[in-house]
């Protein structure tokens, strides 16, 4: 529904660019090694490198035998071996192996490493010592973005949250920075940058420092990005870590969405073949339900059937040219959409099955209930019930670091008791799981005497102290604890509602995760874009440990001040926080079961119903790293342009209903995310953990 005044958001930029010219790079770097050749690929490039080219253009390329890297080659192996890799010390190992081994046995091979994104130091060292550097030649394929969707760019680097936030490994920010010089030099300069968080300020310090050193190209080129904004993942954990209830959300959960597609099983195809899915704006079904909460899943893909159902019974009434062209016209399409509609259907039964069998309903309401900071015991002792009866790991964990995140930490006592109870029912090799988690903020003990209470005393002091020029040793101690509670309340993060929240017609962001919480990182944008700056959100800002920045143009000489040429918002969140025979689907198949009812909570008045909250009084005013987040995003960018709701509903956002709120001169902005990879709850947890399967 269009409102008077607003103006519809601008068309992405073309994105198909970048697919371009990594698959001509990459058929360039084959070619230096002329002649028939075995291609060995690294596990987690194998399916960015199938979105680029395919094994018929790799054939096209001389391309004989494709190995995966670990698989030793047979013995009709071709003379030349092309290892296409990340930069990794364990895999420059694998492939010294292979020379020494042919070296041994007298046989002679050329060797090429082809490096993505890049070469490290640490690798040539490594082939070094291994005694192999002089047999291999080393080369890099620049393979920074894989558009995954008209509005999602992935750096496909999943091990960097692991590597940074828990290693203190610094060397993906280079690749990063290349990233961005990349987009700014293909798509004109930016026109404003934003930032928050550590290494989002390193990023931004390379990409400046690369721009001087590069300062002519891009030069003259109409800009097409008009706001540039990095976030580390650290900032907001509590997003990532809240049970996802929108479609695409939950499709992750359940069947892992790996670089933009999924697999869907026997469960769902009703066959004995599993099915390679892409999921993208082009799969005409998943674009109209992928961000919809899924209690209203299933009444839309009743209506499509329904629809489907009577756009084939129109060729009964048909003469002979006309049949002709419904045959030669729509047919097609229509099969193809059959068969997408009933993928889904099954996808949501076998959502339905597993999550009913969770206890869905009462993990969606002890996470309410810590949102908020009701009724936390009640919340502790069902975390205690779900690690005793060994639910899953990886869930046990995700739990507790949510409690530790809006807690600021648990107390002594509690820590302790869930750790034991977690090494006792899931083994105690997770000791080094939870010294993990400690070291990325994740799962936290309060110091002696450091209640929440006096935590947020501490910091109100140190935020209302206008003189201080630096952030106080007090502050820094508090430098890996959550101010979870204190930003809730200045943000406003969880909504004032006086009935139960309307997923029909949603009216903020807080509708994916069913009306209980907006997500920090996209109130953060929200409110950074409609201010044009931090000015305002100091305490924000330092309650969130600071590192922010905000600066007019890319940052090389001669582009400050640039004005973009249109309002697209490009978000860096790094490490983001988020997809046989055919059958017909039958309205019965998809009605919603009744447990799916409104039910309100014992505890908070929440009504757990695939996690729609319901209210009884006024609450407490108030980032799927992943699919969610990336919804909310698109609901942010609806709350920005109600009149444009390209992903799901618009969502306006009333000046009232907004903190500190000034709007300006109403804009359209598309939103585009860059991230360095999507990732969900679980795979945050599996980073962590030390368990060796």
């Amino acid at each position: 529904m269009a409102l008077a005044g607003q103006r519809d958001a601008p068309e992405p930029p073309d994105f198909g660019i970048l697919k371009r010219l990594a698959q001509d790079q990459l058929v360039y770097l084959l070619e230096q090694l002329p002649g028939r050749k075995d291609l060995f690929i690294e596990a987690d490039l194998m399916s960015p490198l199938d979105r680029i080219a395919n094994v018929s253009i790799l054939k096209q390329h001389d391309v004989d035998k494709l190995y995966k890297v670990e698989t030793r080659p047979g013995p009709g192996a071709s003379d030349q071996f092309c290892f296409l890799v990340r930069p990794r010390v364990r895999t420059m190992r694998f492939i010294a192996d292979i020379v020494n081994a042919d070296k041994m046995s007298g046989r002679s091979r050329k060797y090429k490493i082809i490096f993505s994104p890049q070469k490290f130091y640490a690798c040539e060292m490594v082939l070094e010592e291994e005694g192999v550097f002089g047999d291999v030649t080393c080369d890099e394929w620049s393979f920074y973005l894989l558009p995954l969707d008209e509005d999602i760019i992935s750096m496909e680097l999943p091990e960097f949250f692991r590597d940074y936030f828990l290693e203190g490994d610094h060397r993906w920010i280079n690749p990063i920075a290349r990233a961005l010089q990349l987009l700014s030099s293909l798509y004109g300069p930016f026109g404003r940058t934003y930032g928050i968080g550590r290494c989002a300020k390193m990023s931004y310090e390379l990409w400046r420092d690369l721009e001087e050193e590069s300062e002519s190209e891009g030069q003259g080129r109409k800009p097409e990005i008009g706001h540039v904004f990095l976030m580390d993942r650290d900032t907001d954990y509590v997003t990532a870590l809240c049970s996802q209830v929108v479609y695409e959300g939950l499709v992750d959960d359940t069947f892992r969405i790996k670089c933009g597609s999924v697999d869907f099983g026997p469960d769902v195809t009703s066959s004995d073949k599993s099915i390679k899915v892409l999921l993208n704006s082009q799969d005409k079904v998943f674009s109209q339900i992928r961000n919809e909460h899924f209690s209203r899943v299933f009444g839309f893909l009743s209506q499509k059937s329904r629809n489907l159902q009577a756009q084939y019974d129109r060729r009964r009434g048909m003469d002979i040219k006309q049949m002709k062209d419904f045959v030669s016209q729509e047919l097609k399409g229509l099969k193809q959409e059959h068969r997408l509609l009933s993928l889904h259907i099954g996808a949501c039964e076998s959502i339905m099955k597993k999550k009913t069998k969770q206890d869905f309903q009462e993990t969606i309401k002890a996470e309410h209930s810590l949102l908020e900071g009701f009724d936390v015991r009640e919340s502790t002792s069902f975390i205690e019930e779900h690690i005793d009866r060994q639910v899953s790991p990886v869930e046990s964990l995700r739990l507790m670091c949510l409690l530790s995140i809006t807690e600021n930490g648990l107390i002594p006592k509690d820590y302790r008791s869930l750790k034991t109870q977690y090494l006792q029912s899931y083994g105690p090799e997770h000791l080094l799981t939870f010294h993990n988690l400690k070291r990325m903020g994740l799962l936290t003990e309060q110091s002696a005497g450091e209640t929440l209470t006096a935590v947020e005393s501490k910091v109100s002091k140190l935020v209302t102290d206008r003189a201080a020029g630096k952030i106080t040793d007090a502050f820094n101690s508090l430098a890996r604890k959550s101010n979870f509670r204190a930003i809730s309340k200045k943000l406003g993060l969880i909504p004032r509602l006086d009935g139960e929240y309307d997923l029909k017609t949603p009216r903020d962001m807080a509708y994916v995760f069913g009306g209980a919480y907006v997500p920090l990182s996209c109130k953060i944008i929200e409110q950074v874009l409609e201010r044009r700056g931090w000015q305002g959100l100091e305490e924000v800002v330092r309650l969130l440990n600071g590192n922010e920045f905000c600066v007019s143009g890319t940052g090389g000489p001669g582009r400050r001040g640039r004005q973009p040429a249109r309002p697209t918002a490009l978000c860096v969140p790094l490490q983001t926080a988020l997809r046989g025979t055919a059958r017909p689907a039958s309205p019965s198949v998809l009605s919603s079961p009744s447990s799916w009812a409104a039910a309100p909570s014992r505890r908070s008045r929440r009504c757990a119903s695939w996690g729609r909250r319901e209210v009884g009084r006024p609450g407490e005013g108030g980032e799927r790293a992943g699919a969610t987040q990336l919804e909310a995003r698109r609901a942010l960018r609806s709350a920005l342009c109600p009149a444009s709701g390209a992903h799901g509903p618009a969502v306006p956002v009333p000046p009232a209903a907004l903190p500190g709120h000034r709007r300006a001169h109403p804009a359209g902005y598309k939103f585009i995310f860059l991230t360095t990879a999507i990732t969900n709850s679980a795979r945050m947890m599996e980073a962590a953990i030390e368990a060796k399967a």
